[in-house]
């Protein structure tokens, strides 16, 4: 068994397993991807504590505390970890590397495992996500993908990807399409703190010497927000803009969102904050529509009237290099031409 010693987010990928300590909350909230998590204290469990902490003070806790960490580890140990074998190596943490993973890891190496523990915890990971954000993004060499509403920029994207790119989809990291009816039906957007993850777990494995393709985003997916430091890199990255028809990107809208011909109070209630802009009589007509389930005249007045206009403003306003972008025509965003698409903006490379 090689001896303790403390243990840096960078070196998480030396382990068989890595074990989040933490209650489910605090593990729903954020935390090191690939984790499983095996509370020492449950959600009701880490509420007793701290109200025995503030009450009766730290021994009182520690006692009752300890009893509930004593009954939680035996249980890990006869389910999560019984069929781990003699040279299983985890790493454990909690919050800030203190008493619960170390628990943890005591009775671990008691057992005969080679059990480590992540120095400063839960928030040394956090450091480490905002370091690898500020550090890597200056360096990366980014390609904006562009496009009114419509164009298939995410199937782009993971066109591009499955062809061999680097890419960063921000909205798959936000479960969020970016625009005003970008609700994923079913799905909450994650934490701020996770969605920093995601992102910062894709930059960690990049080769920064190779493109990156991500979609131009806006400051703010839903709720979320875009990392400063990416936000200002995307402004100055190198413009490609997808150029589809009306016709082309209406018909891509009408399959990408039919789902909300099944959600008529949701898609009334989302055009509705268009009211001050757009006035009540047009608004009113679309979500008559909406409850006729009318979605194509719906679609196509919502591109004319309120997507593209918006998007001309805020691309030449947002974009340095707007002017210079390289535009891919499309007549048709069917699964084939969105493929086409991908190799198009793959040769743009290797001709420039």
């Amino acid at each position: 068994m090689s001896h303790f010693k403390p243990v840096r987010p960078a070196d998480r990928h030396q382990f068989d397993a890595l074990i989040d300590a933490r209650s489910p909350a605090e593990f729903a909230l954020d935390h090191i991807p690939g984790a499983i998590n095996c509370p020492v204290l449950d959600n009701e469990e880490r509420a007793i504590v701290g109200t025995l902490f503030v009450q009766q003070g730290a021994f009182e806790a520690r006692r009752v505390g300890g009893a509930m960490v004593a009954a939680n580890l035996a249980k890990h140990l006869h389910e999560q970890f019984a069929d781990k074998p003699e040279r299983w190596k985890p790493l454990v943490y909690c919050w800030r590397g203190g008493m619960r993973s170390g628990s943890m890891v005591q009775w671990m190496r008691l057992v005969g495992w080679d059990a480590q523990q992540l120095a400063g915890g839960y928030k040394s990971f956090r450091r480490h996500v905002i370091t690898q954000i500020e550090e890597l993004v200056p360096q990366l060499q980014l390609r904006v993908i562009l496009g009114a509403t419509g164009s298939a920029k995410t199937r782009v994207l993971q066109a591009l990807e499955a062809q061999g790119a680097q890419v960063l989809d921000l909205e798959h990291c936000a479960r969020h399409k970016g625009s005003l009816l970008g609700n994923l039906p079913g799905i909450e957007q994650p934490s701020q703190k996770n969605f920093e993850t995601q992102i910062g777990t894709v930059l960690e494995k990049l080769d920064v010497s190779r493109p990156l393709y991500l979609e131009g985003e806006s400051a703010r997916i839903g709720r979320l927000t875009v990392p400063l430091p990416l936000v200002d890199r995307m402004r100055e990255a190198t413009a490609i803009e997808i150029a589809a028809t009306p016709d082309a990107r209406l018909d891509y809208l009408l399959r990408d969102y039919a789902y909300l011909g099944d959600d008529v109070d949701l898609l009334t209630g989302k055009l509705r904050v268009l009211t001050e802009s757009l006035g009540k009589e047009t608004v009113g007509r679309w979500q008559n529509w909406a409850q006729e389930g009318q979605l194509s005249p719906l679609f196509a007045e919502l591109m004319r009237l309120h997507y593209d206009p918006h998007y001309q403003r805020s691309q030449s306003n947002h974009f340095k290099l707007w002017d210079k972008r390289q535009c891919i025509e499309a007549t048709s965003l069917a699964k084939a031409d969105i493929e086409r698409i991908a190799m198009q903006i793959l040769a743009l490379e290797s001709a420039g």
